[in-house]
């Protein structure tokens, strides 16, 4: 399965700013930093590309695979990924890079009714990285969907490719299959409806909710799934497929005098018409494994915590 989004369309693969601007007097600054450490104001973070820094965000992969692999997470049944490998351009402390290619590993599911479910690799694609055509794919046709997204299902029988969202979907040997509306639809929910479907199970009795189409018991899981790949993509440097232990949170091939260098800074001058290059990495190198278990569970400023997962 290979999935893509034609994002970022904010800045991404940056140095972190060293001018300091005045906080608008709209802004609570401190307030929107919330859990994350409170560095000073630039207008590069807000209002529009804070999604781009990893205080704030979690890159183009945070910020749009929750809309395009919810379709294979429901499906297919993901669950959780055993393994995981990322790439992608110049990676930096403080910003997601400019582009990245994911690969998660699930594991053999129990098959459904007509439906095998082996073993099966997840693709992602961002920042104008893309898939290779499907055979078949018609020619002068673009390859990426509408709303900016790209869904493909490769099964042994046909390929399904749908966009954003899951929309238009369509098989590539023209077939049109007689596929019953068997989930429950929410109406107008490209315009406030899935909103309203939200405040809609807030106000009713939990003993008879009828529950919104992505809950809390979905969505979390879901979330683990995508933010995989961040972690796959900022734990790259240590140069090998991480094995994964989705029930106790953690992998399990990361050794605990494992080290892991990171880019403060991708410094370039100029003198005299001559390039100057100059990478500052982390001196000294990170403890690999607490760096990443830190990902996986942060410590917020004080007076904010995470509560312990659900078991």
């Amino acid at each position: 399965m290979e999935y893509a989004t034609d994002r970022p369309i904010w800045p991404q693969g940056l140095n972190a700013p060293d001018k300091v601007n005045k906080i608008p007097s709209t802004l609570n600054w401190d307030l929107f930093s919330g859990p994350a450490q409170v560095r000073p104001f630039n207008k590069i973070y807000h209002p529009w590309n804070w999604r781009g820094w990893w205080a704030y965000g979690t890159g183009a992969l945070g910020d749009m695979a929750c809309h395009i692999l919810h379709q294979p997470f429901k499906a297919l049944k993901l669950g959780y990924p055993t393994k995981v490998q990322g790439s992608s351009t110049l990676l930096l402390q403080d910003c997601a890079p400019t582009a990245q290619h994911v690969r998660l590993t699930f594991p053999a599911r129990d098959n459904m009714p007509k439906v095998g479910m082996p073993e099966v690799e997840v693709h992602w694609y961002d920042g104008g990285m893309m898939p290779d055509r499907p055979k078949g794919f018609p020619e002068g046709k673009e390859l990426m969907g509408p709303g900016g997204g790209l869904t493909i299902f490769h099964g042994t029988k046909d390929t399904l490719i749908c966009g954003c969202y899951g929309q238009q979907p369509w098989l590539l040997s023209g077939r049109v299959p007689s596929a019953p509306k068997v989930c429950r639809r929410v109406p107008n929910a490209m315009g406030g409806g899935h909103e309203q479907d939200w405040i809609r199970a807030c106000k009713e009795n939990a003993s008879s909710r009828v529950k919104t189409k992505s809950d809390f018991s979905e969505a979390g899981p879901f979330n683990e799934m995508v933010v995989m790949g961040v972690l796959a993509i900022r734990l790259q440097n240590l140069h090998k497929e991480l094995l994964w232990d989705g029930p106790n949170m953690q992998f399990t091939n990361i050794k605990d005098n494992e080290t892991l260098k990171i880019l403060i800074k991708d410094d370039f001058k100029i003198v005299d018409g001559d390039p100057k290059f100059n990478k500052i990495w982390t001196e000294p190198a990170l403890n690999a494994k607490q760096f990443a278990q830190e990902l996986i569970k942060h410590n917020y400023r004080a007076g904010w915590k995470l509560p312990d997962m659900p078991r």
